[in-house]
């Protein structure tokens, strides 16, 4: 019987695991990885989306880009209503603590129930901020375009959102922390004015909206909605359409097919809608149908 010789253990081999959320790889980061908590994940890229992942910062979601402001984007931020009425130095102040965030097309920003951080102004684009009812509906309550601010009361509060924000088109936002916003109201409490201004203006678009669902026709949201884009004084325009129909549906309080039939009853009006624009032949006929009675003036008018 030979003798047993001792031989050193072989070191163990990594086997490859299956791709998985955890650790599949995107074409632009394939070579990029890193542990979290003992698993090998891919690095965040902007865009991408993440597992949720205790510890993980931006779990479960794209993670925006952030930038340093232009003079052009300062500007932007400048005209806004939570700026415009704010001294000079409290608005620099506040603008150099501020960096960009860039969002693609359909990028979530946050989501309802994330606590707030941060006063945002859109700087370009369009974004959508809407509710998920529990039966899985969405509803529109705002769309933001250049220049308007949305978030400051709920910042300031340090509460959590009660909506999410998707971008709708590619999309850049200012944002303001919200800490550098309490700190300049501790030591100059007068540009509290600024916030009570801003939280006023989205009080009465939220009042115009539950008036619009209330008094106005699906014909005559439209007709606002159309007249809204028109230029000022003009008889003819043909208007090119912010973003797609199944938003300016959720955002006028309708369901598309009811969308769809509004534009039909436009057209006795000299109103024609494609894909991406609205041609109207008449802006006066359409001021008509948007300021008759809902009831009853409204149908001498289709």
């Amino acid at each position: 019987m030979r003798p047993r010789t001792w031989t050193p253990p072989r070191p163990p081999r990594c086997r490859k695991r299956r791709a998985s959320a955890w650790t599949r790889k995107s074409p632009r980061s394939s070579d990029r990885l890193s542990r979290w908590g003992g698993a090998c994940r891919p690095m965040a890229d902007p865009g991408r989306r993440l597992p949720p992942h205790p510890g993980f910062p931006f779990s479960g979601r794209t993670v925006p880009m952030s930038l340093k402001l232009s003079a052009a984007q300062r500007q932007i931020a400048c005209q806004s209503r939570l700026f415009a009425t704010l001294p000079p130095e409290l608005r620099d102040g506040l603008l150099d603590a501020a960096h960009l965030v860039q969002l693609r097309r359909g990028q979530v920003l946050f989501q309802h129930g994330d606590d707030a951080q941060a006063i945002h102004i859109v700087a370009d684009g369009w974004m959508k901020l809407y509710r998920i009812a529990p039966n899985g509906a969405e509803a529109v309550v705002g769309v933001m375009t250049r220049g308007q601010s949305f978030g400051e009361p709920i910042a300031l509060r340090r509460a959590a959102y009660p909506v999410s924000a998707e971008a709708t088109t590619a999309c850049d936002l200012v944002a303001v922390p919200a800490r550098a916003f309490l700190d300049m109201l501790q030591t100059r409490p007068e540009a509290a004015i600024s916030i009570l201004s801003a939280t006023f203006m989205h009080l009465q678009g939220l009042v115009e909206q539950i008036e619009q669902l209330k008094a106005r026709s699906g014909a005559q949201r439209v007709a606002e909605f159309l007249l809204e884009l028109c230029p000022e004084g003009a008889e003819s325009a043909t208007v090119v359409l912010p973003y797609d129909k199944a938003l300016i549906a959720g955002r006028l309080g309708m369901k598309p097919e009811s969308l769809s039939r509004a534009f039909a009853k436009l057209r006795e009006l000299g109103v024609k809608v494609n894909q991406s624009s609205a041609a109207i032949s008449s802006v006066s006929r359409l001021q008509d149908l948007a300021q008759a009675d809902a009831f009853g003036a409204m149908s001498k008018v289709i």
